[in-house]
């Protein structure tokens, strides 16, 4: 497997790419080639062509879960690619990855609607995990089995014209199943992260853990949820760490402290057999 972060906050030196706050990585893999995640606007396909990637014969969109940050892309994707498209990808998410979704008031939920996108791909919404080739997997709903992480809302989602808590059920991730351990990707990691990777192991019957990349929703951390963060990580000692995203300077430095992070970007390209 191939994968190449095509949008990410930050962007590498002396790589001549374009950032902004949100996840889009192209993944390589068994002869596939799928997106996991949009970004927010087209910053993905100028990337994109900048790398020489061609996204005309993707064989599916994946989302993490249906935040703006995360689903916005697609609205370009149709726009710009659909008439290049040599077949009909798949779109693999959570079943509620198209809540109407508010943050303070403000919709922050996928852009474009449903009966939209089912013009344009064939659907696999499932809660259940989701095996994309024989190494691939989407684990559908993640299983919340610790007392530190998801315990807070991410604003609301709209249901019979009621507000509602929003703990962003639908939020999953990928992992790749090399030779030496589990390769775990986020999105956001609103279920935490520390859930995420077990939920992977559980499912993967897999107890090592090469590398784990992408957002993990570290941001102005509660002290006790960092400590216990770090305490798992130190436990885990996964291969190579790259915290991306919505990862904040303090949990980069406060995880350096405990596991092997590395720098993620723009154009950052990670191989595994």
């Amino acid at each position: 497997m191939k994968i190449t972060m095509l949008v990410d906050n930050n962007t590498i030196i002396d790589s001549y790419y374009v950032g902004e706050p949100a996840v889009s990585y192209f993944i390589e893999e068994a002869g596939h080639k799928y997106l996991f995640d949009t970004g927010y606007s087209d910053v993905f396909l100028q990337n994109a062509v900048a790398m020489s990637i061609s996204l005309d014969d993707l064989s599916g969109v994946i989302l993490s879960h249906g935040h703006n940050d995360h689903t916005r892309g697609l609205t370009y994707l149709v726009k710009q690619k659909f008439q290049k498209m040599l077949a009909t990808p798949s779109l693999i998410a959570h079943p509620d990855v198209f809540l109407a979704r508010f943050d303070s008031g403000t919709a922050c939920g996928c852009p474009i609607e449903k009966s939209v996108l089912e013009e344009h791909f064939s659907f696999q919404l499932s809660r259940k995990p989701i095996w994309i080739t024989d190494r691939l997997v989407f684990l559908g709903e993640i299983e919340r089995s610790n007392d530190f992480e998801a315990k807070f809302p991410m604003g609301t989602f709209q249901e019979n014209r009621k507000n509602i808590p929003d703990y962003v059920m639908d939020d999953s991730a990928l992992v790749y199943q090399s030779k030496n351990g589990l390769v775990i990707i986020t999105g956001c990691s609103h279920s935490g992260i520390c859930n995420i990777i077990e939920h992977a192991k559980k499912i993967c019957r897999e107890e090592r853990v090469v590398n784990v990349i992408g957002g993990f929703h570290l941001l102005n951390t509660e002290p006790e949820r960092m400590k216990k963060t770090c305490d798992y990580f130190r436990a885990l000692q996964p291969t190579e760490v790259y915290a991306a995203h919505c990862t904040d300077l303090n949990a980069k430095i406060a995880l350096a402290s405990v596991t092997s992070v590395k720098e993620a970007g723009v154009g950052v390209a990670l191989y595994y057999e």
